[in-house]
């Protein structure tokens, strides 16, 4: 536990991407918050996906809810509200102590609606008041579609976790939208310093998009790129603290006018942070990528490897002259890393409605 309880202490918060019944009900999630391991929680379609799917924690729930005829997305909904309201009361006590910069618990939003801005506005506010505590975050897709709507929430008085983010100029045009959301919050006479954000910019998907398009180059002799590999998915991720330093640093307007108002920065989460490729380190996108002022959402086995070897030193920081170079080398074989994002978006938006699918048939299964 000592590299975890390190990395907080250089200003970093892990954030388990990870829930389920079981570890609410027999203390597990408990045990973790109290030995300072994990400072809030996320989840999404797939992760409701694999715990309802995966075991029989909510069978009979299921069964009582089908028997008051109710439909498999109503019952989803009833469990992960559920879940998550019983998430957000023990870590309750920590988003307290800690003046709401932790403790926080994210629900999504349908997957359907990632590219229907007034529907995601709609089930945001509507899913906020049915789960009715203050350290939730609702998730809304960073699509274009999403950016109102993300503005739209902030301005409601929503805590947002903008999710899906592959481009520096898209978490731009996000930071922004948050902002914006302040400001009309502001302008309309209503606190903003209750309101939290973050923006979970995808890592590990970057590298696996760039590095097969890397493979393909070097299959047909262009053995340049063997040394540009490994490298896009932490270039993205120091390039995208910079832009948070600038936006959200001291100097910066609009932020201070707003901070005086009592505004939090929107802290740049590293999300999608385990290894998919087996030559890399396991701990790569958390050793990496540590700063402060930031979160790293992790599934339990990246934790555990970070828990026995991993080294927690802030890097993100490091060279970051050399994470634009990578930018500028991956461009030279035809690389454009705009286009790896859109096709992570629109692969990314599709997983996550066709884990949702997958979620309702094991609800109807069980039914």
């Amino acid at each position: 536990m000592g590299s975890i309880q390190e990395l907080h202490d250089l200003g970093q918060s892990i954030w388990y991407d990870n829930i389920q019944r079981r570890l609410l009900e027999n203390g597990t999630l408990a045990a973790m918050i109290e030995r300072g391991e994990i400072r809030g929680v996320t989840s999404n379609p797939s992760i409701f996906n694999k715990a309802i799917g995966n075991s029989d924690d909510y069978a009979e729930d299921i069964a009582a809810l089908s028997a008051q005829g109710l439909g498999r997305e109503e019952i989803y909904e009833k469990l992960a509200i559920a879940d998550i309201q019983a998430a957000t009361d023990l870590f309750r006590p920590l988003y307290d102590e800690t003046n709401g910069g932790d403790g926080y618990v994210s629900l999504e939003v349908s997957p359907y609606l990632a590219r229907d801005t007034q529907t995601t506005l709609v089930e945001a506010k509507r899913l906020w008041a049915a789960v009715d505590r203050p350290n939730l975050m609702i998730k809304i897709p960073g699509t274009e579609q999403g950016l109102p709507a993300i503005t739209g929430a902030i301005a409601a008085g929503i805590n947002v976790n903008v999710t899906l983010i592959f481009s520096i100029p898209r978490y731009e045009r996000i930071m922004d939208a948050y902002l914006a959301g302040l400001e009309q919050r502001l302008e309309a006479g209503r606190p903003i310093d209750t309101i939290a954000s973050v923006a979970s910019f995808f890592i590990s998907r970057i590298e696996t998009n760039v590095d097969d398009r890397l493979e393909a180059i070097i299959a047909k002799g262009e053995t340049f790129a063997e040394g540009l590999m490994g490298q896009a998915a932490v270039a993205s991720g120091k390039l995208a603290y910079e832009k948070y330093s600038q936006v959200f640093g001291e100097e910066n307007q609009p932020f201070a006018t707003l901070q005086a108002e009592g505004a939090q920065p929107q802290r740049l989460l590293f999300a999608s942070t385990s290894t998919k490729n087996p030559a890399y380190s396991d701990v790569k996108y958390v050793e990496e990528l540590i700063g402060p002022d930031t979160v790293n959402t992790v599934p339990p086995h990246t934790l555990e490897a970070f828990r026995d070897h991993g080294v927690a030193r802030v890097r993100v920081t490091d060279d970051v002259a050399s994470a634009h170079q990578a930018f500028e080398e991956l461009a030279a074989p035809g690389i454009d890393i705009n286009d790896v994002a859109q096709e992570l978006e629109d692969a990314g938006v599709k997983s996550f409605a066709d884990a949702f699918t997958a979620l309702l048939e094991s609800v109807a299964s069980d039914q």
